[in-house]
């Protein structure tokens, strides 16, 4: 099953909503495994050494970092990046959806917007 770090500033109703729907989702928040205030690149090294997406609405920053990670050849297990002023329940279907159509790994240096 895909496993995910939701970004320190990823909307915490999407991440209640997703395990309302699906207890047993593998997502942990930066906050819950000590990386707050950590910078980007850290974030994403985080991931990659744990094999999780990163969960991110910010597609100011990420999106260069976890690119410059794929050009150099390191593990990116991938990022979805998520509009702000998307709907909530269509968030949550979403990544539902990911999660249920996707294999371990298929992600791997990509990055996906949502809404789709």
């Amino acid at each position: 099953m895909l496993r995910f770090l939701a970004d320190e500033n990823f909307d915490n109703t999407i991440v209640r909503g997703l395990f309302r729907r699906r207890p047993t989702l593998g997502i942990v928040r930066v906050q819950d495994v000590g990386l707050s205030g950590k910078d980007d690149p850290m974030v994403l090294e985080w991931a990659a050494q744990e094999g999780r997406i990163l969960l991110t609405h910010d597609v100011a920053t990420i999106t260069r970092y976890a690119y410059d990670r794929v050009r150099q050849g390191q593990p990116m297990p991938g990022v979805v990046e998520i509009s702000t002023d998307s709907p909530i329940g269509r968030v949550i279907e979403d990544i539902l959806v990911l999660v249920e159509c996707s294999q371990e790994g298929e992600m791997e240096g990509q990055i996906q917007y949502f809404p789709w």
